[in-house]
């Protein structure tokens, strides 16, 4: 799933490809609506936080996003390495003044899901709803997560954010030099400096349309309505408990014709799909499942049609030459299997008067808990050997990753308790450390109520008593330890983040000291990392680039920002009434190219 960064000569061929590369997604005659008898059930671990593209940064809802709002560009479902495709463009877009200028023109006929909204009239998507969204994101009133993927980067736009800072209020109907609609169906992006990254960014699921009609009428109940122009609408919502998608009856479809990456994969899947008029799976029922050994069981029962393998069941699955156990193979059950493109770590927060701050004393604390963390034991024990070291920031399969790199901070708890005591925190009663000043350290992590998380948290107290740290965790649910932490208020809390683009500056964003409160939830801020990033992002893919990308992630290393810990491996689990199901590195509303048999 490696996808180079796109220097111009490589979108320019992109965009003289022939039909045979724009099929895939192009408009068609009205079709049948697709078969609501069909019904696709799956799960999720954690709950949704709502639908609005703009305000929502979760895996789970961005999931449902991607099948509600359509992006300029997307990816092809099969190649590999991850490969950028039209979506609602026509083609991949003119390039101009080396990276500068890009122009988009949108396919013809496109139309929103009706909605009262918009007043009993037919919707058509056009490049103002483009121009209207992307604004949003820099609206100071929507706080928006992913602001900093357009900061700093289209004339006119931070401009016109300064400005809403100011008088409180964002003027939407502002023209900007740097997003210009030349028409009800061109849209022309002008940047203010090259960007290889640009198209990667109008992919992004976030990215999709919105109707300023449907966001006026709504206004912050917005992520209770999405509508949008996809496959997919949501039929029924009930917070935390279940989400249900149908097929979208207004929806233009598309002919499945994906060209076969992995044969060994592939061919099968080409032959059952190829030809099919999508979407195919009338309806989508979505649990939220946050136990594991409830996600098992509803899949054991044949409730899921599609399970994700817990690590805590790999042996009843898996035989002593890991392969899957006959009786698994005798119901027609497969397993797709492979590392996903995602690093998981925990970080410190940097403005935390305990963890946070660049003082000798503060690193050794960072630096001796990373050492100190057994990681080996949590891809055995926890993970149950689904799971490999992460070596840096950036993942396999995604451009910067050095196959070669390892990281200082291995687990070595000899280490930690020199360094500890080098810096004079010193063991008191009980064997627990206090700080230079003498006070108690105590170490403070957020988790959660799941199996899993408190098999973390045991770990981890395991792992710091053997080094003389106090540590004790606060439990609160997803939502508001997010909420927390873009306001750094959470001393340490473990995350994950999964490719949004297949390039390196997707994780090293995480790290970028002016992303704090959007990304950057450790809020660490470092101007040797931020000095290297900025010259990263004008450089094209390159041994230059990839360089700097080594210098961030010793960088982020000597501070002790993160306890880097794995890329988790996939392991999943598909029944066999189940047809076209490939899991994306980018992608993840999967469905949208899938089909179903009877079941049996």
């Amino acid at each position: 799933m490696v996808v180079g960064s796109l220097p111009i000569r490589r979108v320019r061929r992109v965009a003289a490809l022939g039909l045979g590369a724009l099929v895939l997604l192009a408009s068609l005659p009205a079709l049948a609506a697709a078969d609501l008898a069909k019904v696709l059930r799956i799960a999720f671990p954690t709950a949704e936080t709502g639908f609005d593209p703009v305000s929502v940064s979760d895996l789970y809802s961005n999931t449902i996003n991607e099948a509600v709002f359509e992006r300029l560009l997307t990816y092809d479902y099969l190649a590999r390495p991850a490969k950028v495709v039209p979506m609602v463009a026509e083609a991949m877009p003119e390039v101009k003044e080396d990276g500068r200028v890009y122009v988009f023109r949108l396919r013809k006929g496109i139309h929103f899901t009706p909605d009262p909204a918009f007043k009993g009239r037919q919707r058509e998507l056009t490049a103002e709803d483009f121009a209207y969204s992307y604004k949003r994101f820099m609206d100071p009133k929507n706080r928006s997560p992913w602001a900093f993927l357009l900061e700093g980067k289209i004339e006119g736009l931070d401009e016109l954010a300064d400005a809403a800072k100011k008088s409180g209020k964002f003027d939407y109907d502002a023209k900007v030099p740097g997003m210009r609609v030349v028409d009800a169906h061109t849209l022309e992006f002008r940047l203010k400096a090259s960007d290889y990254n640009f198209p990667y960014i109008v992919a992004h699921v976030p990215f999709g349309a919105v109707a300023r009609e449907v966001i006026e009428a709504y206004g912050n109940d917005s992520r209770a309505h999405p509508v949008g122009t996809g496959p997919y609408l949501l039929k029924q919502w009930l917070p935390a408990a279940k989400i249900v998608m149908e097929a979208n009856p207004d929806y233009r479809g598309f002919t499945w014709d994906f060209v076969a990456a992995d044969p060994a994969w592939d061919d099968a899947l080409v032959k059952a799909m190829k030809g099919k008029r999508m979407p195919q799976i009338g309806r989508v029922e979505i649990s939220i499942i946050e136990e594991a050994q409830s996600s098992w069981l509803a899949f054991v029962q044949k409730e899921l049609d599609l399970a994700g393998l817990p690590a805590t069941f790999r042996p009843q699955v898996f035989d002593a030459d890991n392969r899957i156990k006959p009786e698994w193979t005798a119901q027609g059950v497969s397993l797709f299997r492979a590392i996903d493109p995602e690093v998981t770590y925990t970080y410190f927060n940097f403005r935390d008067p305990v963890v946070g701050g660049f003082g000798k004393d503060r690193i050794a604390l960072r630096r001796a808990i990373i050492m100190g963390y057994n990681l080996e034991e949590e891809i055995r024990v926890v993970r149950r050997n689904q799971a490999v070291p992460a070596e840096m920031p950036i993942p396999s399969g995604v451009v910067g990753h050095d196959p070669s790199y390892r990281s200082i901070n291995h687990y070595d708890p000899e280490l930690a308790n020199k360094l500890l005591d080098h810096f004079n925190y010193k063991r008191g009663k009980g064997g627990y450390r206090t700080l230079p000043d003498g006070k108690p350290l105590v170490v403070r992590q957020a988790s959660g109520t799941s199996a899993v998380e408190r098999e973390f948290s045991e770990l981890w107290r395991k792992s710091m008593d053997a080094i003389g740290v106090r540590m004790e965790f606060d439990i609160g649910k997803f939502a508001d330890n997010l909420k927390a932490a873009k306001a750094c208020q959470l001393m340490m809390w473990g995350s994950a983040w999964t490719a949004d683009y297949p390039d390196g500056d997707n994780f090293m964003q995480l790290l970028y000291g002016p992303n704090t409160g959007q990304s950057n939830n450790g809020c660490y801020e470092s101007k040797a990392f931020d000095a290297f990033y900025e010259k990263s992002t004008r450089l094209p893919n390159s041994p230059e680039r990839n360089f700097l990308f080594l210098e961030m992630t010793r960088q982020m290393e000597v501070d002790g920002a993160w306890s880097l810990h794995v890329s988790r491996e996939r392991n999943q689990l598909i029944r066999p009434w189940v047809l076209g199901f490939k899991k994306h590195p980018i992608l993840h509303a999967e469905w949208q190219y899938m089909d179903l048999e009877p079941r049996r």
